[in-house]
């Protein structure tokens, strides 16, 4: 993780994607989305840039498929 990067909670994720949480951690659970960071007992978050480079890969294989 890099400095800089901000964590987002997952309704952050399932804005930006337009996912339910069932559908995010389904994808996570199939290996087809970035995990997430255990900040505590209770609380995760996702890095987002690792979120962005995920975005960015399913636009460019809808370019190049």
């Amino acid at each position: 993780m890099e400095p800089n990067d901000r964590l987002l909670t997952i309704e952050e994720v399932g804005s930006r994607l337009r996912l339910s949480k069932p559908t995010i951690y389904k994808l996570i659970r199939q290996g087809q989305f970035p995990k997430q960071l255990r900040l505590c007992a209770n609380k995760v978050a996702w890095i987002e840039r690792e979120v962005d480079e995920w975005i960015a890969a399913r636009a460019a294989a809808r370019v190049s498929g």
